[in-house]
């Protein structure tokens, strides 16, 4: 296939991707209901689903006007060849090639920070601040912007050069090696990013002595799961909105939940939000969707190890010879359509599992504290409660609200 041919199959792509992504967004833009629906109205008053509508509006807007952006910049980056003139200036400076993939990756991230930087700071101090969302000040915004910035040049330096190094010293069984570096990753991120990660933005800490706590013990001695570690994460430096995360393998299993969450939930709520994420553990989803991660790593790294060493894949970004940081690029997007694909189904089987991890806090603890707390956190995040069903099929990791309390009163039937 010629270079040439490359290259269009590859700004098509993009561009299919861009207007079907375009047409959810839409679709689900014109799907929201301006008066309040019957079926919302012991979730939502008027004033707040008024709300919710204008904040759900207001964020499909600037999404629409940042995507449109982006593609335009990203089409033209590889339309024009500007990848290769990239490469070919940075290759005056660097003669190793790994160096030169990591500079090239290094001069695109920083230039996308940069682009991205105003949309970001609108998004927290416009739109957030104008719902009543935003508790984040300028100092915690740059320190995290620096910390992002300084963990993804460590981890993603490390990572990519990495996967340099292999491919030009091991050649085209590089995947194998490289997939192994990756579950390792994969693996250490599950046991300690709540450990190592969240405490470079957030300050944790254990769940205070209290009813809370008490009650806590006795529900995890009921179930025959012992909870040691539960934090309380202080979110409500950033933002008012509530969530709680399950993180970590084995004995160093952590929960960690929200202060906001614990601010506005009564503690049979918290309780049920609590034996959700349990019903995850004890379903082993945790487990299962690592080893899933796992295989589709393995296979992508495959499928790339088959294209990675084309030089008409680079020519067709703008490069007179054979440049794998290139290359790279071009795999991301050819490969897209399949990513798309298997993400898919990844939301299908994340949609069944939070099923699951509701009817285990019904049968466990109390499926109607559990329906109460997902409508205080569907009202309080203003959430959009009535998205189009192409949205949520290809979009949505967990079940829109109103098919989760229906799931749950069916559960209650038999509980």
């Amino acid at each position: 296939m010629e270079a040439s041919t490359i290259l269009t199959i590859i700004l098509i792509i993009i561009t299919a991707d861009f207007l079907f992504e375009q047409l959810l967004d839409y679709l689900n833009f014109k799907h929201q209901k301006p008066k309040l629906p019957d079926e919302l109205k012991d979730i939502y008053d008027k004033e707040k689903y008024e709300k919710s509508v204008a904040y759900n509006k207001t964020r499909a807007r600037f999404s629409f006007f940042t995507d449109s952006l982006s593609f335009v910049i990203y089409f033209l980056l590889i339309a024009l060849g500007i990848f290769g003139l990239l490469d070919e200036a940075l290759g005056n400076f660097f003669s190793n090639p790994v160096w030169l993939a990591l500079a090239f990756f290094g001069v695109l991230f920083i230039a996308s920070e940069i682009f991205s930087l105003p949309f970001q700071w609108y998004s927290t101090f416009v739109i957030e601040e104008k719902f009543g969302f935003n508790k984040t000040d300028k100092k915690t915004f740059v320190l995290d912007q620096l910390k992002g910035l300084l963990l993804a040049v460590i981890i993603g330096g490390v990572l990519i050069g990495t996967l340099l190094y292999l491919i030009l010293s091991i050649g085209p069984s590089f995947w194998i090696y490289f997939w192994l570096v990756i579950t390792a990753f994969m693996l250490f991120m599950n046991l300690f990013y709540a450990s190592l990660i969240v405490p470079l933005f957030n300050k944790l800490t254990p769940l205070p002595e209290g009813e809370l706590k008490t009650a806590i013990e006795e529900y995890s001695k009921k179930v025959s799961f012992p909870i040691t570690n539960v934090f309380v994460i202080d979110g409500s430096k950033r933002s008012t909105k509530a969530n709680a995360f399950f993180s970590g393998l084995g004995k160093r299993k952590k929960v960690v939940l929200y202060d906001t969450l614990i601010e506005n939930h009564t503690n049979e709520e918290l309780l049920s939000v609590l034996a959700h994420e349990v019903g995850h553990y004890k379903k082993k989803h945790i487990i299962t969707g690592l080893g899933a991660g796992i295989i589709q790593t393995g296979i992508t790294l495959f499928i790339m190890s088959l294209m990675i060493f084309s030089p008409k894949l680079s020519a067709a970004l703008g490069s007179d010879q054979l440049a794998f940081h290139l290359n790279l690029i071009g795999f991301a997007i050819l490969y897209s359509p399949i990513s798309k694909l298997t993400g898919l189904l990844m939301n299908v089987v994340s949609r069944k599992n939070e099923y699951q991890a509701d009817a285990y806090a019904t049968h466990t603890y109390n499926g109607n504290a559990l329906q109460n707390a997902l409508k205080k956190l569907s009202v309080n995040n203003l959430s959009n409660l009535l998205p189009h069903p192409w949205y949520v099929f290809w979009h949505y990791s967990h079940p829109p609200l109103l098919k989760r309390l229906h799931a749950i009163d069916k559960e209650n039937m038999t509980a």
